[in-house]
This record gives structure tokens, C-alpha cells and sequence, in this order.
């Protein structure tokens, strides 16, 4: 199955909220002339409304999107159409960080525990293979030997590069090592799972400042990435812990999980229009191939596709 049909897939839900509010709405107007084409085009304008904010679109999207289909609307557009090029023209303005000439390239993954950050690592390390990179993962979470052990088991899946240490140790020293293997190894980028933390976590925090200065000592501008692992079935409080996590951590990007199993996948347009953060990365499944890179342009088509 190639990444666009992966994608499609996944998005079955959303997409079916989405449009479903439309089933039972009067189709909008063409032209403003009477009163019952206007009452017409207000109503579709509404369910519009209420399913974008039940896909949890969010609310500044949701408005920017609406406000976009009353001023076209009266030019006798389409409807549909003009949704689909807003949520791209959203989508497309929150930009990737530039790619980093340094090696290795250092990428940590961030986020709270039950998210999939573990998973997502394996899968991401896989993907990045598949494309002719040459991955290693570290082991940067010490404290819980479970997520260690699980995270090992994909990179063996996987079949690319690991360090861990033993028990308890210092987490920024696993990747001091981890970036000296890469070096000795010739492997990059160095893929570093942390320990699922949130915000308020004073103590882990500074654990992830550690990590930062540690890396950034080691090479030039690290850690070039740092990923969030976001479940798309929270919604909305997904673009809250998104919001808490860039201000102590410099997140720069998202990986956005679970969005098969959600009816609101609307909430990557959310991040990118109230964050301008892009989404990296998107989790279509459960298997070690279901991680797929996230193209604004192939997101809308899949979610559009045969609308109307």
C-alpha cells in the first residue's frame, strides 16, 4: 500500500465527520438574488462550521476557513473546493525546520507517556532506512527498563543501529555515546528517545536541558530536531501540550499518532494554524510500516478525495 493510500486510510473517519454534516444540509447557492438562496448558503455555511470544529479543526482555523467561503461564496464558488484550498494554504504555512548539513544529525523525541513515542521511534527508524539512511537509535529513557526493552525489539525489527546503558544512568550521557557510535559507525541520523515527561515536570525538564547542551556540545547546532509524539484522539488538548511543550523544550515539529483510530484527525490543520508547527510525521496504523511522512498537499487530497 503506498503512503497515499496508508494516509487515505486513516483519515476514514475524519473524513466521514466531516462530510457527513453535509448529507442533510441544503446544497449552498450559486448565487445571492433571494432570500432563500441567501437562507440556503447560511445554513450550508453552518454545518461547515459545526463539523469543522467537531474534526477538531479548532477554533481560529475554523473561523479563517468560514470567513474564507462567505466572501467566495457570493461569487458563485463552489463550496467544497475553497475548504479544501484554505486547509491547504494553512497546512503549507507552517514549514519544515531547514535541513541541517551537520552529521550526525541529531533528532530527539519528546512527549508524554501513552502518546506512542516509543512505537513511532521504531516505525520512524524503519522509514528513514527504507529511504537510504542509515539510523541509530539511543536509548535515552533509563528509568524505565520496559521502554528500553520495547524500543529495542523494534530497532531489531527494524534492523538498524542501537546504544543503551545500563539502568539508571545518566540519560545525556547515552547520547554522548550514542553520537560517538554514530561517528565511529558511520550512521545518521541518531534517532534519541527520552523519557516520556510532561511540562510541569521541573525535574525531567532539566534532564532534557542536559540532554540539549550535551548535543549541542557534540555537534554543530544539535539537537537539530526536536519531535513531539502527539495521539491525534486527544484533539484539542493535543495543540495544549504542544503549546506547553515548545515553550520549554524548542519543539519544531510533530508526530501525530493514532489518527486511524480518530474521528479527529482535523486537529493537524489546528497545530498549523495556531502553532505554525508542522506536522513531520503521521501514524496510520499499528504495524512497523505504518508511519508515513506528512504531505500537506497529499493530506487534503486524501481527506477530499470523491467529496464532491
Amino acid at each position: 500500500m503506498s503512503f497515499f493510500d496508508r494516509l487515505k486510510s486513516s483519515l476514514q473517519k475524519t473524513k466521514d465527520q466531516l462530510f457527513g454534516a453535509f448529507e442533510s444540509a441544503p446544497a449552498p447557492s450559486t448565487t445571492t438574488a433571494t432570500a432563500e438562496a441567501r437562507s440556503r448558503r447560511i445554513e450550508s455555511i453552518e454545518a461547515l462550521e459545526e463539523a469543522l470544529i467537531t474534526c477538531d479543526v479548532g477554533v481560529a482555523a475554523t473561523d479563517r476557513i468560514v470567513e474564507s467561503v462567505r466572501r467566495k461564496a457570493r461569487r458563485g464558488d463552489d463550496l467544497l473546493p475553497i475548504v479544501r484550498q484554505e486547509i491547504l494554504t494553512i497546512l503549507e504555512g507552517a514549514a519544515p525546520p531547514p535541513v541541517s548539513g551537520a552529521h550526525p544529525k541529531v533528532v530527539l523525541i519528546v512527549g508524554v507517556n501513552g502518546t506512542g513515542k516509543t512505537t513511532s521511534i521504531g516505525k520512524l527508524a524503519n522509514l528513514l532506512k527504507q529511504q537510504g539512511q542509515k539510523p541509530l537509535v539511543c536509548a535515552a529513557d533509563t528509568f524505565r527498563a520496559a521502554a528500553v526493552e520495547q524500543l529495542e525489539i523494534w530497532t531489531r525489527r527494524a534492523d538498524v543501529g542501537f546504544v543503551r546503558a545500563q539502568p539508571n544512568s545518566d540519560p545525556a550521557a547515552v547520547v554522548f555515546d550514542a553520537i560517538a557510535a554514530a561517528r565511529a559507525r558511520g550512521l545518521d541520523p541518531v534517532l534519541v528517545d527520552t523519557a516520556g515527561r510532561l511540562h510541569t515536570r521541573v525535574n525531567l525538564m532539566n534532564e532534557l536541558d542536559k540532554i540539549k547542551r550535551v548535543a549541542a556540545r557534540e555537534v554543530e547546532g544539535a539537537p537539530h530536531e526536536v519531535l513531539l509524539v502527539l495521539d491525534a484522539t486527544v484533539g484539542q488538548n493535543g495543540v495544549q501540550q504542544a503549546r506547553e511543550f515548545m515553550k520549554v523544550s524548542g519543539v519544531n515539529g510533530i508526530i501525530l499518532t493514532k489518527l486511524d483510530g480518530t474521528a479527529k484527525g482535523g486537529v493537524a490543520v489546528a497545530i498549523a494554524q495556531d502553532l505554525r508547527l508542522p506536522i513531520r510525521y503521521v501514524g496510520t496504523g499499528e504495524q512497523i510500516d505504518d508511519l508515513v511522512p506528512f504531505e500537506p498537499r497529499e493530506y487534503v487530497d486524501a481527506l477530499f478525495e470523491q467529496a464532491w
